[in-house]
């Protein structure tokens, strides 16, 4: 599936602004399954000073610096992609659990893809016994370490509810895996809290989900959004869950970013000056190349 993407964020303020530093993570990633073909970002007002670089994850980011006087403050991104993924494995199948577990700890790779990084707490994702005594009904003694991650994101689908207000970006974890309530950053949180409490490495991922709109019902622009799933160490590869909507990750699936929680991946952060009242507005099309938009990719 070849898709194109569009991802526009815009800030308004009460205030002028002076001076702005930002970093945009909005590039999606050349991975397994999936490729980037075209890719652009729009900022307006055009910043002073704009850096590209690759973090120790892998995700390509942009910081920028805005020392001109303004209002409105607007980036889009423009991409196209194409995936295609393999099936996901059969949930039991794969290496048992405790033997990744112990083969993580004695490894000795520490490059920027190595599993360890992503077995310890993060500030997003603190190791909380409840959420490891949660995940301890899933991983039965031999099973496989996907089977018990599959188990796991089911559990969580059907114990907790997706409820856009009862949580906001920067709710602890533990408060709201309490409310058993959230959003899909809650979910893949809560998520890997659990399968890193259990000695398996997990990486929080960022990106896009296709959605497909009612049957003879035209795509709305700006209506899909951004989502986050979980990628989980198996032994011999990274293989994605998504336990908001509780399935392994496939085709509808588009990789931006990936690092140890939302931190690591948030396509815009940064610091203003002198803004007063914020209102943020944020449109995301993830678009087949099997319909047609009129979104021309420039770049």
């Amino acid at each position: 599936m070849i898709y194109t993407l569009r991802h526009r964020t815009t800030y308004r303020y009460g205030k002028p602004v002076h001076f702005a530093r930002c970093t945009l993570r909005l590039k999606p990633q050349d991975c397994e399954g999936q490729s980037v073909l075209a890719s652009a970002v729009t900022v307006d007002p055009s910043p002073t000073r704009a850096v590209m670089r690759r973090d120790y994850f892998g995700i390509d980011a942009v910081a920028i610096t805005l020392e001109v006087p303004h209002t409105t403050f607007s980036v889009e991104a423009l991409s196209t992609v194409r995936v295609e993924r393999p099936a996901p494995p059969l949930p039991e199948s794969g290496m048992p659990w405790e033997r990744v577990r112990d083969a993580v700890v004695a490894g000795r790779d520490l490059g920027g893809r190595a599993p360890v990084h992503l077995l310890f707490p993060s500030g997003r994702v603190p190791l909380l016994p409840a959420i490891t005594d949660y995940a301890r009904p899933s991983f039965a003694s031999g099973r496989s370490a996907y089977g018990a991650a599959h188990d796991l994101m089911l559990r969580i689908g059907q114990d907790f509810r997706f409820d856009a207000k009862a949580t906001t970006v920067s709710t602890p974890l533990a408060e709201s895996f309490a409310l058993r309530a959230g959003v899909c950053q809650d979910f893949a949180h809560v998520m890997i809290a659990a399968l890193r409490g259990m000695g398996l490495p997990a990486a929080y991922v960022s990106g896009y989900l296709r959605t497909v709109p009612p049957p003879g019902r035209p795509r709305l622009r700006g209506a899909d959004a951004s989502h986050a799933w979980v990628a989980v160490w198996c032994g011999e590869s990274w293989l994605g869950l998504d336990p908001t909507n509780g399935v392994a990750v496939r085709d509808d699936h588009i990789v931006v970013a990936r690092g140890r929680d939302y931190g690591d991946v948030a396509p815009v952060d940064g610091i203003v000056s002198g803004s007063g009242k914020q209102r943020l507005k944020v449109e995301v099309d993830v678009i087949p190349d099997t319909e047609t938009q009129d979104l021309a990719l420039v770049g």
